[in-house]
């Protein structure tokens, strides 16, 4: 990828972004933003760009909570991983919003990458260790990840899905 086609790609995901902000009831996009489709070749892979942006924000955050976590003993991996999703959610609510709208219709790419964080969730939370089985790890991120989402719920609004 050159650095024009990575600016064109972040500058439409800021668009994207820009109009979830502007119309919360929209969903995903994909045929009604002209630009989505020039560098887009559907809507997973779209969504599996937000994933990246999303995941990039959360591991961000997470190393810091657990940095802090390391230099107060009151915080445990558990809190400081909630922490985290908790902050990377409430700056970015119409990213996280269009990840949770598009997870049902999501391919198998997408699940993948939401497997992937699921299990990266488990392992930063100390909910899981390397040595257990992936699925089970997966299971357990996936537990946590419905718990942070059903705790975030209350606080930010969800974005309907689109065809």
């Amino acid at each position: 990828m050159s650095w024009t086609d990575f600016y064109r790609r972040r500058d439409t995901i800021e668009l994207v972004l820009d109009r979830a902000r502007d119309n919360r009831e929209a969903g995903m996009p994909f045929d009604e933003l002209p630009a989505v489709t020039e560098i887009f070749t559907d809507r997973e892979d779209l969504a599996l760009a937000l994933q990246y942006k999303w995941s990039q924000i959360l591991l961000g955050r997470i190393a810091a909570a657990q940095l802090e976590a390391d230099k107060t003993a009151h915080i445990d991996n558990v809190e400081a991983v909630t922490q985290a999703w908790r902050s990377a959610s409430k700056t970015n609510p119409e990213l996280r919003a269009l990840l949770d709208a598009y997870a049902d219709e999501g391919g198998p790419a997408f699940q993948r990458a939401q497997a992937r964080e699921q299990r990266m969730l488990a392992l930063a939370a100390g909910l899981a260790e390397l040595r257990e089985p992936l699925e089970e790890r997966t299971r357990i991120g996936a537990a946590f990840q419905a718990l942070l989402r059903s705790g975030e719920r209350q606080e930010t609004p969800r974005l309907a899905t689109s065809s």
